[in-house]
């Protein structure tokens, strides 16, 4: 059984492909109007985004930001995938799919998309914990993998406003943020739900249904009638079978092999048999860019989405930005695993990432105290990231010219749990006294010094221990910092790169104070490092940040 499927032509030039949204977007939404002409600054090539892309001064002194990864996926509370592996028989979250809400047979994940109702949601009181937390800018998640728009969306009945919480989500995410002068952000996630998905449209392998076709692969507009999704096509939602799972296989294992192999796969291609998901895309993505005007647009994707595409939608963020700002540049685009010839079009982002010095270009880690997508099992086992794992990482990042984007994950209801808030509130009382070495710094001659290595490919996953000998410089006005990721247990920190005869800072030293002490601290310049006496006081802090002032530092 097939869904119907527009097709577009194989000839599905960049010409073409704009022409062809410019016309869909006019017969689709005639009330619509376009946004105003802006400067034709850059073209859809990568030549153009690397020749005239400088990643704005506001996101080179932001350095911190938060993240709601949120969606429908939270509401299970067990973790990142739901909308996938839901439908993976043999998986966990399988199993407690149909303990808890059915069998994918007759309670899909479209049922899940309703669930989500957000109810106890308080944006204004979420974005006063961000800010004190450090936060420069806001990120909100606009789509994931699971196909679904958190925001009015003028192209996709399937969004925020019409099914679940029916609020847009990233409007009122946008409006708390800009309230509090903070920096907006979106992450789309959306080009890979055409394969992503398929799991869907499959079917039980063991067990007495085995054979039985999944929600996505019966359900039609029709289909809803008198039910709550009335007016909605499912397959608008589930993307339409772009490889679906033939019949016939009989093992748990073989359906599992079968979906990596085929499904699994990450693939930033336009799916070339369904020309329609990336019209839709860029028509979707047009419409969040243009309806909330963010300052930074996430992509989760191993260098630009689907092709043309994404260089369409990059060239139009660009332009669209400079038009809004008299002229001013002021977008930055987030993308992954970027070949060097093409980093200085976009801002780079490595997930989970490091770096082992100082970047020439700047750049983001994105990472999370816990999964993407809210685990009840994580907090309840208190497993997230403490908040001194987060300040490390932080300043090691800030002293090779990166920034941070961390997602503290709400439930479905859109509440943080106690140890969440807890982790908050920590990393507002460390950024409430050592912010100044954090925000508006540029990265000094070295990014710093000490025993723990930091390596490009490290997992996540594995300890990385940092101490008092492990320091990181940042610069800003004139001023030196040097930060301690550790207390000494002689009260006494020691920068070798300080040292009195060093080539680094050959300069004199005139003033050393520990941010947030009231007065000077005593210091001594050896040969072989600066001598300095740390205030008892700060006995117990992740991270010691102390400001240098002198002659020729920097």
């Amino acid at each position: 059984m097939q869904a119907p499927k527009k097709t577009l032509g194989a000839d599905w030039t960049r010409r073409s492909f704009l022409q062809a949204s410019a016309a869909a977007g006019a017969l689709a939404a005639p009330h619509v109007h376009a946004a105003p002409a802006a400067p034709a600054a850059f073209a859809p090539t990568w030549d153009s985004l690397v020749g005239g892309y400088r990643a704005p001064d506001w996101f080179r002194d932001a350095k911190f930001g938060i993240w709601a990864h949120w969606s429908a996926q939270c509401v299970p509370e067990v973790g990142d995938w739901y909308a996938r592996s839901m439908y993976l028989q043999g998986h966990g979250h399988y199993d407690h799919h149909v303990k808890t809400y059915g069998h994918p047979s007759k309670v899909g994940f479209m049922e899940i998309q309703n669930r989500w109702k957000a109810e106890h949601w308080q944006p204004e009181e979420l974005m006063d914990l961000y800010v004190k937390a450090g936060a420069k800018y806001f990120v909100a998640l606009a789509n994931h993998h699971d196909n679904f728009d958190a925001y009015d969306s003028k192209y996709h009945g399937w969004n925020s406003v019409r099914v679940g919480p029916r609020r847009d989500i990233v409007g009122i995410w946008a409006k708390a943020a800009r309230r509090r002068g903070l920096r907006f952000g979106v992450s789309n996630h959306s080009a890979h739900a055409w394969h992503w998905l398929q799991p869907a449209y499959g079917y039980d392998a063991e067990g007495p249904l085995a054979g039985q076709r999944y929600d996505a692969f019966r359900l039609r507009k029709a289909d809803g009638k008198g039910q709550w999704w009335e007016g909605l096509d499912p397959q608008e939602l589930y993307t339409g079978p772009n490889m679906v799972i033939p019949d016939g296989i009989t093992s748990i294992k073989a359906a599992q092999d079968w979906h990596e192999a085929n499904d699994r796969i990450w693939n930033e291609d336009p799916p070339t048999g369904n020309p329609a998901f990336t019209r839709q895309w860029f028509l979707r993505c047009r419409d969040l860019v243009d309806s909330y005007r963010p300052d930074l647009l996430y992509f989760d994707n191993y260098g630009l989405p689907l092709g043309q595409a994404g260089l369409d939608i990059t060239a139009h963020f660009y332009n669209a930005s400079m038009a809004w700002h008299g002229g001013r540049l002021e977008a930055v685009v987030n993308a992954k695993f970027l070949p060097p010839e093409r980093r200085a079009g976009l801002v780079e982002d490595t997930e989970r990432g490091f770096r082992e010095g100082i970047e020439p270009l700047p750049w983001q880690t994105d990472t999370c105290i816990g999964e993407w997508h809210y685990n009840r099992w994580i907090y309840e086992g208190h497993q997230y990231k403490p908040a001194a794992a987060v300040i490390h990482r932080l300043c090691d990042i800030v002293a090779k010219n990166g920034n941070l984007l961390l997602s503290v994950p709400l439930r479905g209801d859109g509440t943080l749990d106690a140890d969440e808030r807890k982790i908050l509130a920590d990393l507002a009382e460390w950024m409430g006294r050592n912010a100044e070495a954090i925000h508006g710094t540029r990265p000094w001659r070295r990014y710093g010094e000490g025993p723990t290595r930091v390596r490009a490919d490290a997992e996540e996953g594995q300890p990385m221990v940092f101490g008092a000998q492990d320091i990181r410089y940042t610069t800003k006005d004139g001023a030196l910092y040097a930060i301690a990721l550790g207390w000494p247990e002689s009260g006494v920190l020691r920068l070798t790169a300080l040292a009195r005869d060093s080539a680094l800072a050959p300069g004199a030293i005139e003033r050393v104070e520990a941010l947030g002490a009231a007065q000077p601290l005593s210091f001594s310049r050896t040969a072989k490092a600066l001598e300095v006496r740390v205030p008892e006081g700060l006995a117990g802090s992740a991270a010691i940040a102390l400001k240098i002032q002198g002659q020729g530092l920097v």
